[in-house]
């Protein structure tokens, strides 16, 4: 195949078979849109092909192709001239033609594993909205699509995709998509609850930094009643901040103080926060949610409850979400950083894809404690 092939060739088939929409040889169309049959608008528009950019452009084949593919000894002019005419003519170079050539689809699912029984919802979190959007435009500039996946998919939901890895961002305990995933030999990315299993990868984030930093933190403060809000979750991460969390307090001869919030979501999460705040002879002098919540919720819920922050309570959330910079007093966050971790993710991504990277290691990316006013004593 020569250096321009993938920029022509047929289109790809439109009859071909739609994964769980009436199985292996399914071929039914709706009225008119059968397979080579025009609809009602008419026959459908020709693809551009290299060819007519090259003609259009006034260039060679062969020099469009090299400006297109980032290669060749070139002018920045004729370079830019090859680029914005096929800008103009809306050009696509043939993806099974690339497809055929590299021997891989650039396609990299994408599923959020602990959200498996709202599998669409994830969005509503900054945190996961954050983590998903730096991994999609990551990976599109190293040239990869990604595909969102629900969570909880059953395989045939993306055994048929062409899928040249998976990103699993916080697995579940139960959730079998790893496994069915390495069974079907597709890399996986994900945390460190896959380390040293054949086939899989992982970035993660230090959950005994994340308790630590903020911990201590509220000690210099001089907090001595210091209670956690973690979910009932069964991924690695919570369980870990579960466990330095009461290392953490046993080191420091402190009483463990936490709660668990029952689902996701802000409603779930206040109500663990007013349980944690709840009236009693020994209430919390400080108060770290690393179940996501809104901020300024998160301090509602205090003052209801007869706090004065930072005068009464220290808080610190651990949270992406940029309200926190703006609610009175500013709150303290502890950020996982979910912008490195998709950086770090599609760089090993790539380096196994492309590079032939065999080891089965990863990397831990560290947190960021952004120090404001709700957890800091006045004077």
């Amino acid at each position: 195949m020569t250096e321009a092939s993938e920029h022509d060739g047929a289109a790809p088939e439109r009859g071909a078979t739609v994964p769980g929409r009436g199985g292996a040889g399914d071929r039914r169309h709706g009225p008119g849109r059968a397979a080579g049959v025009a609809g009602p608008a008419g026959p459908a528009t020709p693809r551009v092909r290299l060819v007519d950019v090259a003609r259009e452009a006034g260039l060679s084949k062969t020099t469009v192709s090299a400006a297109l593919n980032g290669t060749g000894r070139l002018s920045p002019e004729v370079r830019e001239k090859a680029r914005e005419t096929a800008r103009r003519m809306g050009y696509r170079p043939n993806a099974t033609a690339r497809q055929l050539r590299a021997g891989r689809a650039r396609l990299i699912g994408y599923v959020v594993g602990e959200l498996a029984d709202t599998p669409w919802t994830f969005l509503e979190s900054p945190y996961f909205a954050r983590l998903t959007g730096a991994t999609a435009a990551t990976a599109l500039a190293r040239g990869y699509a990604v595909v969102l996946l629900p969570a909880g998919s059953l395989q045939s939901e993306w055994a048929a995709l062409p899928l040249d890895a998976v990103v699993v961002a916080d697995p579940v305990a139960d959730d079998r998509i790893v496994e069915d995933l390495l069974a079907a030999r597709i890399p996986v990315f994900s945390d460190r609850s896959v380390e040293g299993r054949p086939g899989a990868h992982w970035v993660d984030v230090d959950a005994t930094a994340v308790v630590g930093q903020a911990l201590d933190h509220f000690h210099a403060q001089g907090a001595r009643r210091p209670v956690l809000v973690v979910p009932d979750s069964t991924t690695r991460f919570h369980r870990e901040v579960d466990a330095a969390h009461r290392a953490w307090c046993a080191a420091h001869g402190l009483p463990v103080l936490s709660v668990r919030a029952a689902e996701p979501g802000n409603g779930p999460v206040i109500q663990a926060v007013e349980t944690a705040l709840g009236a009693g002879p020994d209430r919390p002098d400080a108060l770290l949610v690393v179940a996501e919540a809104s901020p300024p919720l998160v301090l509602d819920a205090a003052r209801r409850h007869g706090y004065r922050v930072p005068g009464d309570l220290l808080l610190v959330c651990v949270s992406e979400d940029e309200t926190a910079l703006h609610t009175q007093p500013p709150v303290t966050t502890l950020s996982l950083r979910p912008d490195a971790v998709a950086e770090a993710g599609i760089a090993h991504l790539v380096a196994v894809l492309e590079q032939g990277l065999r080891e089965t290691g990863g990397a831990l990316v560290p947190v960021r404690l952004d120090v404001r006013a709700s957890s800091v004593r006045p004077g």
